[in-house]
């Protein structure tokens, strides 16, 4: 189509497997049959699209932590110091427990904004999309920091899986809305 180029791909931190190209528009003009709903409804529509995407985010984030816990978990039971695995640690321990609850708060999060999807309650799915996606990501990132905290000097390495995590998790605070907008989201709605 006259008016659309591409520019280079993305070289990114974290997300690799996804491939990111900007596309840009330069006096493109759409033709009615491709419009996005009415026209003058445009806005809305992304912002629908948005409300039902935001929910993955918080999904993928809950699957990031997850990954992230059972990894430290296997990794405490075989990783020695002072002749014991550090599993056996009480501050390990907790720091374990403390992931544990913060997956699971974030997954039943999820659960509750897909249940509003699914019923199609659009006012609940608007504030809940942006609760899953903010309180997944927040959570992804600290249980992955605390993940390579757990591996020590290794969960810096490539070696391990954490590391990884904890750059994916960074990015999940940032797409679909920064988790700074999903708190603006949240309080315009408490505040009508």
């Amino acid at each position: 189509m006259p008016g659309i180029t591409f520019g280079r791909h993305e070289r990114k931190m974290g997300f690799r497997g996804a491939p990111n190209t900007p596309i840009f528009f330069d006096n493109v003009r759409v033709p009615a049959e491709n419009l996005v709903g009415e026209e003058g409804k445009g806005f809305r529509a992304s912002m629908r699209a948005l409300d039902l995407n935001r929910p993955t985010i918080g999904a993928q984030s809950v699957g990031l932590a997850q990954g992230a816990l059972d990894a430290c978990i296997a990794y405490a039971k075989e990783r020695k110091q002072f002749k014991k695995p550090i599993a056996e640690f009480q501050g390990v321990q907790f720091m374990l427990a403390d992931m544990a609850m913060q997956i699971e708060a974030a997954r039943a999060l999820v659960y509750e904004c897909a249940r509003a999807g699914d019923a199609g309650d659009w006012k609940r799915l608007n504030v809940l999309a942006s609760m899953a996606k903010c309180v997944g990501s927040d959570m992804a990132m600290k249980v992955a920091t605390d993940a390579v905290q757990i591996f020590g000097g290794y969960g810096y390495t490539m070696d391990y899986p954490v590391e990884r995590m904890m750059r994916d998790a960074k990015l999940t605070q940032i797409f679909e809305g920064t988790n700074q907008i999903q708190r603006v989201v949240i309080a315009r709605e408490l505040l009508r």
